[in-house]
């Protein structure tokens, strides 16, 4: 097993959490992956994310985030609560319900998850930034190669 990537902060250690990357599928925007979410959270009691196979590394990600990609971005994240079980033996990935908006970054599509360093993950947006989320994030996408974002 790895160990669990750290940090030094003046004499002691702090452990940083694990991420993953995760496709957010059929979705064209921040606020149309936000409402989505947010129907599901309350249809089923709760947000998670099923998944076949169980994360090797899933007890380091346990508060980590799980960063959602739009359109070939990353645009936001939604911190990971823990993993459990299903009765049909996949595994959900239990997840906050607070969406955060995210700096945009570049990422190549993938099938399933990827796990993604602390040190690689985008910043938060903060609350002056926080319009941007709700652009599309082709808009974003062409915004940031012509160095305007």
């Amino acid at each position: 097993m790895r160990p669990i990537a750290e940090a030094r902060i003046g004499p002691q250690m702090r452990l940083m959490p694990l991420n993953m990357t995760k496709i957010a599928y059929r979705i064209d925007s921040f606020s149309e992956l936000r409402e989505r979410l947010r129907a599901r959270a309350q249809a089923e009691g709760g947000l998670f994310h099923s998944t076949r196979y169980r994360p090797k590394r899933h007890e380091e990600m346990v508060g980590g985030s799980l960063y959602w990609i739009i359109a070939h971005r990353i645009m936001a994240r939604s911190e990971i609560l823990g993993f459990r079980e299903s009765p049909d033996g996949r595994t959900l990935i239990l997840l906050s319900p607070r969406l955060v908006p995210v700096r945009s970054q570049a990422k190549r599509a993938h099938q399933g998850w990827r796990y993604l360093e602390e040190a690689d993950a985008p910043a938060d947006l903060d609350g002056e930034d926080d319009a941007m989320a709700d652009m599309p994030a082709k808009m974003i996408g062409e915004l940031t190669k012509l160095a305007l974002l």
